[in-house]
């Protein structure tokens, strides 16, 4: 079974993360599915635009803790485990398809990041986001420290990173990092409808509207890219990093 698939609707083409008895959680496998699934839905030709969601009852609650050992084993399993979280951003924000999210449940941690990489987003009801790394003493990634600032301001990106509070569908709304607020079960009809609306679109000005917005950002979203690799290699690698993670696993039970 593959952790991430990907299907196309008409013009449509749908990324689903698929690991559900884990809440989507991210571990290797995870990973690489999702980075091949996101090359199909960009390679694709017929797909105008993306839609991203999760099966089960999230759409991504963050890393799994559980595999921390065997990331962090030794230098190399780091820096390859870190660089394929980061090349998710690459994709999704380095490619010319404007991807909707249609996210559920709980995006927390990379799932929050994956969240902010979107163009735009459908929150059900029930969504919940937060950071959760600064309890854990490790860093985030996904561009965050450029683009949370940027969207809310940096205090408030600040407070979100720093105290990991949990943001509900409808706080995430009134900070402008969601778009809609629909309930669960209308969810992916209002992200099929939007992805539907922008597919009628030229393709040329929605691929150059969104290259030229995110060239927009400058050198300074990908060097924040590069630097949060930097320090998140050098939080894994701190002694006492695995006992810290399993306190806080402990502390979650």
């Amino acid at each position: 079974m593959s952790y991430a698939l990907y299907d196309r609707r008409d013009a449509i083409g749908v990324v689903t993360l698929n690991r559900p008895e884990r809440l989507n959680a991210i571990s290797g496998e995870l990973l690489a599915a999702f980075s091949v699934a996101l090359k199909a839905a960009i390679d694709d030709s017929e797909a105008a635009v993306i839609v991203l969601h999760g099966e089960g009852r999230a759409f991504c609650s963050g890393d799994d803790l559980k595999e921390f050992g065997l990331q962090s084993a030794n230098a190399a399993s780091i820096k390859a485990h870190i660089s394929a979280i980061q090349e998710i951003t690459h994709l999704m924000m380095g490619c010319d398809k404007p991807i909707v999210g249609a996210l559920h449940g709980f995006a927390v941690g990379g799932g929050f990041e994956w969240l902010l990489n979107c163009d735009i987003i459908v929150a059900a009801d029930n969504l919940v986001a937060f950071f959760p790394e600064m309890d854990w003493g490790q860093f985030v990634t996904g561009g965050v420290t450029h683009l949370l600032p940027q969207s809310i301001g940096y205090q408030r990106a600040m407070e979100l990173l720093l105290l990991g509070e949990r943001q509900s569908a409808d706080q995430l709304l009134k900070l402008g990092l969601v778009n809609r607020v629909t309930k669960l079960e209308d969810m992916h009809d209002v992200a099929f409808e939007m992805a539907a609306k922008i597919a009628t679109k030229s393709r040329f000005s929605v691929s150059r509207l969104k290259n030229l917005i995110n060239k927009g950002l400058g050198d300074s979203l990908w060097n924040a890219v590069k630097l949060e690799e930097e320090v998140t290699i050098e939080a894994f690698s701190q002694p006492g990093a695995a006992e810290r993670v399993q306190g806080f696993i402990a502390r979650k039970k």
